[in-house]
């Protein structure tokens, strides 16, 4: 949904009564607020941050990445991609280039 679109529902919902002004005038500020740059941040912030594991790794250590980086363990990317490698290795092909692209992370502190 548009900007325009979300502030003619506003407007509707504050005409109809269903919000009062203070809520439609906060409502109005965040959905200014948000621009499309401010939401897709949050979605390279996250793929700034994926990063393949050098402690939980089987091959290159992608599926312990993005069990690092995901609420899913490595263990489910592992059988995510597995199962996609029967779709004509497609699975193969995406862990293949993540293996690529991905950096590794960054060495744990010694303690």
């Amino acid at each position: 949904m548009g900007v325009a679109e979300e502030l003619e529902r506003l407007q509707s919902l504050r005409d109809r009564g269903t919000i009062s002004d203070e809520e439609f005038t906060r409502a109005k500020a965040q959905v200014l607020d948000e621009s499309p740059s401010t939401r897709s941040g949050s979605h390279r912030s996250f793929l700034h941050q994926l990063a393949r594991s050098r402690t939980d790794r089987v091959f290159g250590g992608v599926c312990g990445g993005l069990g690092n980086n995901t609420d899913l363990p490595s263990w489910a990317w592992r059988i995510i991609f597995c199962l996609t490698l029967l779709y004509f290795g497609a699975g193969l092909l995406i862990y293949i280039l993540l293996w690529i692209f991905l950096p590794q992370d960054s060495l744990p502190p010694d303690s």
